[in-house]
């Protein structure tokens, strides 16, 4: 296993984090397009991989399958791969190994999203999230402000309400420049 705290901040990973239908992938996708980095969603990397989405992984081998499946991603770029642009599913990093793995290796960026604001993704977002299926919005609302508890235990935050995802990916691709000069050994 690689030495992490030998690796320059410049050379991180870099993960995204934030609640189902933020714009994780796409915001992701640009900033590594911005920084000539390789992206990675975990979801759709587990979804090639197994040859089914998500929501068929859940029906047909359950959650706690996904999950396991998901930490062994995710434990593996954190490992053995540096200066990727990594976009985790929106239930990951309730895991703590998950969380404490990326936190320790990697620069963890939260992307925030009011509960109003999300609301209003909801149509876009239920048929592909299986579980927001069979929730009530009174309980689509706790699991956000429970996510939102644990998506606190980030390295910055930043702000996506009413913004274009391009303003997004170049806030955090000028963030993520101040901070490598400020590491430069």
């Amino acid at each position: 296993m690689n030495d992490r705290r030998a690796i320059r901040a410049s050379e991180k990973n870099i993960v995204l984090i934030g609640f189902m239908g933020v714009g994780k992938t796409t915001i992701g996708q640009l900033v590594a397009k911005t920084l000539s980095r390789d992206f990675i969603d975990i979801d759709q990397e587990i979804e090639k991989d197994f040859g089914m989405t998500i929501p068929e992984m859940f029906e047909q081998k359950g959650e706690a399958f996904f999950r396991k499946t998901e930490k062994e991603y995710i434990m593996n770029i954190c490992e053995n791969t540096t200066c990727k642009i990594v976009s985790l599913g929106g239930g990951s990093f309730q895991q703590e190994d998950i969380r404490k793995k990326c936190l320790e290796s990697c620069i963890v960026i939260f992307l925030d999203v009011s509960w109003e604001n999300w609301k209003q993704r909801l149509d876009l977002l239920i048929e592909n999230r299986p579980v927001l299926h069979n929730r009530t919005i009174d309980e689509m609302e706790q699991l956000f402000n429970e996510r939102r508890s644990i998506y606190a235990l980030h390295h910055s935050r930043v702000e996506t309400d009413n913004r274009e995802p391009e303003e997004v990916a170049e806030d955090i691709v000028d963030m993520l420049k101040v901070d490598w000069e400020l590491h430069q050994p």
